[in-house]
């Protein structure tokens, strides 16, 4: 799908179907577009619609001709608004959108949630399938007026880019997206943008000492990796980079302590933690934006075997902490540690590590929130105002001490799970004991990774909070 920005006011006489936006306070049918805008503006009003759409008779057929009236125009309120609009719009071949009608801030927000919401709307998954079927709508001009929008749209083309490689990684069944695929995926996407890539196999991997790890990855015959990506943005390429961990088990059975089967096929999404992880980073690196960032994702599947981990065994970190594990199905803690561990000789301003962590997150939140949780209140808040600001809800969770007597063991340093009771918090209180030497928040996507039912497939959340949240640091400088 292609999107580009002209200036100057849309004609409703295109050739293309044709949406005006306005607002309460600048009707678009004030601003001398011809009757039917009018007409059309004016039936929001009155029947208290927010979208009208219609059809006119133009050199010899019909064009497609809407208005989409905004009652508010901050990013949650416009995102909610542009939902009808886009499912239309998504029908039509070519789209003509005019922003002209709205002031400077307003126009900018716009052409960046609809231009999502218009990707989001086209995106199809079907290269396995025998016959696709593609979107119908292959291109967007949004004019714009007197505004300068270009910048918006090029955060909101990101955006769409780096979601897009998130759901295309998630959506991939586990035979087809195994931990070489992914290595190799992230290579290829982060050289396309100017990124750095180096993967390491699984000797690399024990000679690193990275007991944990290995002992989720040894049962596979896929084998394991651990991907490392760079992107020095910054004017100081020494400066310290933000770190991005995230968990790629491409197939989770659970290990010995065995999932039930239903809806095991579903477990092909633990590995949006790294999905979003590689999708942000690229989305940044084509931003080009003025920052060192650094990518780590440690994958592998989690099987049973002859040779799987056993509850009860106990293993040695790459931190050299040892850790009992009493449930072979709490592995991404396993993996991530020692990529946290890892992350520590970048000397990181932050660290922020994207987990489809615990099923306890999905009782807590729904599928509504992310959880987060981390050991700086400062990164903490950016992550939350990056939340808010893009309207990829997520919600703190707190990391009291007292959650550290969960995960006592009787044999070794720690163990990997500590009961029913605040199992999210307990999970992050296990990754809390290897992230001391930096800034550090975690963020537990179980429930926001991807959707279920008729609906089913990743939502490459939460791609928009991660970039946000790098843009506002390149901001900050």
């Amino acid at each position: 799908m292609k999107f580009s920005i002209k200036a100057g006011k849309l004609q409703p006489n295109t050739a293309a179907a044709a949406l005006f936006v306005c607002t309460d306070a600048c009707p678009c049918g004030q601003n001398g577009v011809d009757e039917v805008v009018a007409a059309l503006c004016a039936q929001t009003a009155a029947d208290e619609q927010r979208f009208v759409g219609s059809q006119v008779w133009h050199n010899g057929s019909l064009q497609a001709l809407a208005v989409l009236r905004l009652q508010d125009t901050d990013y949650a309120a416009v995102q909610k608004a542009v939902a009808e609009a886009a499912v239309w719009a998504a029908k039509q071949p070519q789209l003509a959108v005019d922003v002209s009608a709205l002031d400077a801030a307003a126009a900018a927000t716009v052409v960046e949630v609809l231009t999502i919401a218009l990707a989001q709307a086209g995106y199809r998954f079907d290269g396995l399938k025998k016959e696709a079927k593609p979107a119908a709508l292959a291109e967007a001009v949004f004019y714009s007026g007197e505004h300068a929008l270009q910048a918006a749209l090029n955060v909101a083309e990101a955006t769409v880019y780096g979601m897009d490689i998130c759901k295309n990684l998630g959506n991939a069944p586990g035979n087809v997206c195994t931990p070489k695929y992914l290595a190799d995926t992230a290579r290829r996407e982060a050289e396309a943008v100017g990124g750095q890539a180096k993967i390491m196999d699984a000797e690399a991997i024990q000679k690193l000492g990275m007991g944990s790890f290995w002992s989720v990855a040894k049962a596979s015959s896929e084998g394991a990796y651990l991907i490392e990506l760079r992107y020095n943005g910054a004017a100081d390429v020494d400066a310290a980079p933000v770190v991005l961990v995230g968990k790629g088990i491409t197939f989770d059975t659970g290990g010995i302590s065995l999932k039930p089967g239903e809806a095991m096929d579903e477990m092909k999404y633990d590995m949006c933690g790294a999905a979003s992880v590689i999708g942000t980073f690229c989305a940044a690196a084509k931003l080009k934006l003025p920052i060192n960032l650094v990518a780590v994702v440690p994958t592998c599947e989690n099987m049973p075997a002859g040779n799987a981990s056993k509850p009860g065994d106990v293993v040695t970190s790459m931190k050299g902490l040892t850790i009992e594990v009493l449930n072979t199905d709490a592995e991404g803690r396993l993996i991530l540690c020692d990529a946290l561990t890892y992350a520590e000789q970048f000397k990181p301003c932050a660290v922020i590590d994207v987990a489809t962590l615990t099923g306890a997150c999905i009782i807590a939140l729904g599928h509504t929130a992310s959880g987060v949780l981390g050991n700086n209140q400062a990164l903490v808040d950016s992550l939350l105002a990056s939340s808010r600001a893009v309207n990829d809800k997520a919600w703190q969770l707190p990391l009291f001490d007292e959650y550290k007597e969960q995960l006592k063991s009787n044999f070794a340093d720690l163990q990997n799970i500590g009961g029913r009771p605040a199992g999210t918090i307990t999970a992050a209180v296990f990754l809390s004991y290897f992230t001391e030497a930096y800034p550090w928040a975690h963020l537990d996507i179980a429930g926001t990774a991807w959707k279920s039912g008729k609906d089913k497939g990743a939502t490459g959340r939460p791609v928009p909070l991660l970039l946000n949240y790098l843009r506002s640091q390149a901001q900050q400088g």
